[in-house]
């Protein structure tokens, strides 16, 4: 928009830090909160569902999933959600924020719930089901990535913006630790009432009937809070932006706005309306987009697919990186359950530790250091860290050494959310226009995803022992191997990530330049 912010826009960047804000925060953070729970779940039960459904009568190991399996059970969802992602984006900007919001929720619970309750005791039937449903669970779960960071970025003032979307992405955090908990909780729960021996001892006894319900339970637990925001998603009014730049109802804005902010708020002249309907129409494919911001589409899904590839390989070699280090024992000496809580308490350390921590540090910090330089150092401290951990792997994974192995490990993720895995969900809902905000957030995220399939699929094998793979995998470059390969991929996202502007502090239209008259470009920030 050429000239100057409408008066509704100024209210929202100067207004103080209040009730809605808080009220948005945990209303768009229990969408993420289930995100989180419902991506990440899987992790804890791929185990367990390779001993329900793959144990052969006749083996001394417990089954595991399959590498086909194991790969669609891991990458469906994330599939899903990529295409979510893109979708959801596209409609957020065609239809509103605020009209295709409440539908992901329902999506997301209705899936979920369908997940638990896939169909058939054999392993065909219930891993076909399993593996449609968290299909368009993913679904739902991408359209919360550009909805939410939108809607929030266009309620914020734009003195702490940044903390309030980072703190609706920090809901991951506690949705990470919340499928642990529940998992810990439930196979205690059985546990107690089941005893089972442990697979060495009897094989069919160390199963028993009860864990197809302990992995059915853990995989609906998340949608409990999610359904309880239902109703205050759907009262949010739409975001003044959207309502005044897109659909060019200004006095709409300026009533919905007087509302949640308590104030009067002087509406425009006749004119300056007008001059908001007849504002840039270019778009998506023009050569002005690509003038204007291609190189920040380019920075924001290039260094968001880079951080998901390491991010979600890490998430995904935990068990196995656990047992390597002796904190998980052999599958054999354990029943099904024992194994199930041991992963979780393993997982929900990391969490406590790594996890949770990274996510605040950067609430508290974002508004302070800035989101190019949080980016910055997380990428360069994840590559430092992952190769401390890769260059001693071996001495490392020795009796007697493995503290300084999780300490390290651990690093890594802190890094990571204190750092790319929350500035790359920022960054996009800031500096682009408002009719593209969206679709270009769903572009970037489904860049992530694509990098999280990549991680989820590709280094599952790569990890493989060199020599001795695990039971249907080919050999790979081994862990040590992976690892190198991953601060490399960090290394890169510190590169594209100097093509990123800052955004701290300015107002969305200042910076995506639509209250200005200056036709340049946002420089990057270094």
């Amino acid at each position: 928009m050429a000239g100057e912010q409408l008066n509704v826009l100024k209210a929202l960047d100067g207004a103080k830090t209040q009730w809605y804000h808080f009220t948005a925060i945990v209303i768009a953070g229990m969408g993420f909160f289930t995100n989180a729970y419902d991506l990440f779940c899987v992790s804890l039960i791929t185990r367990l569902l390779g001993r329900i459904y793959y144990t052969d009568p006749g083996s001394n190991e417990p089954g595991n999933l399959p590498a086909n399996v194991s790969a669609a059970v891991n990458g469906v969802a994330l599939c899903g959600t990529l295409v979510g992602q893109l979708f959801f984006g596209w409609l957020g900007d065609k239809l509103g924020r605020k009209r295709v919001y409440g539908f992901t929720l329902i999506l997301m619970v209705l899936c979920s719930i369908a997940s638990g309750l896939s169909f058939g005791h054999g392993a065909k039937g219930v891993i076909g089901t399993l593996c449609f449903f968290r299909f368009w669970l993913g679904f739902g779960v991408g359209g919360d990535y550009p909805l939410s960071a939108t809607i929030m970025s266009e309620y914020a003032n734009k003195k702490s913006r940044g903390t309030f979307i980072a703190a609706v992405f920090a809901m991951q955090g506690f949705g990470i630790l919340f499928g642990t908990i529940v998992s810990i909780v439930v196979s205690a729960a059985f546990r107690n009432m089941f005893p089972a021996p442990p697979f060495y001892i009897n094989a069919a006894e160390s199963i028993g009937p009860e864990a197809d319900y302990a992995w059915r339970i853990i995989v609906m637990f998340g949608t409990i809070p999610a359904m309880l925001t239902y109703y205050w998603r759907m009262k949010m009014p739409e975001t003044a932006r959207y309502t005044a730049l897109i659909a060019h109802d200004t006095r709409q804005a300026t009533t919905d706005m007087s509302k949640v902010l308590n104030k009067d708020i002087t509406e425009e002249e006749e004119q300056v309306r007008l001059q908001v309907a007849s504002d840039d129409t270019w778009g998506l494919f023009s050569r002005e987009f690509i003038r204007r911001h291609g190189l920040h589409l380019l920075a924001t899904t290039s260094t968001w697919f880079l951080l998901d590839v390491a991010f979600y390989s890490q998430n995904l070699l935990q068990e196995a990186i656990f047992t390597n280090v002796g904190w998980i024992p052999p599958a054999r000496a354990m029943s099904a359950l024992q194994e199930l809580s041991n992963i979780a308490r393993a997982q929900a350390l990391i969490a406590l530790c790594g996890t949770v921590p990274g996510y605040w540090f950067t609430v508290a910090f974002i508004d302070i250091i800035g989101r190019f330089w949080i980016q910055l150092m997380g990428f360069a401290m994840m590559t430092i860290f992952m190769l401390a951990v890769a260059v001693p792997y071996d001495y490392l994974v020795k009796p007697g050494h493995h503290t300084w192995f999780i300490v390290l490990y651990g690093l890594t993720f802190f890094f990571a959310n204190f750092g790319p895995n929350s500035t790359t969900f920022i960054v996009p809902a800031e500096i682009f226009p408002a009719r593209l905000r969206s679709t270009c957030h769903g572009i970037s995220a489904a860049a992530g995803k694509a990098g999280s399939i990549v991680g989820a699929f590709g280094f599952l094998y790569a990890s493989q022992d060199q020599k001795k793979a695990e039971k249907g995998y080919s050999t790979g470059i081994g862990m040590r191997n992976t690892l190198f390969l991953l601060s490399g991929t960090n290394f890169l996202g510190l590169l594209f990530s100097l093509l990123l502007p800052e955004s701290k502090g300015r107002s969305l239209e200042e910076i995506s330049k639509e209250s200005v008259n200056d036709e340049d470009t946002i420089a990057p920030a270094v």
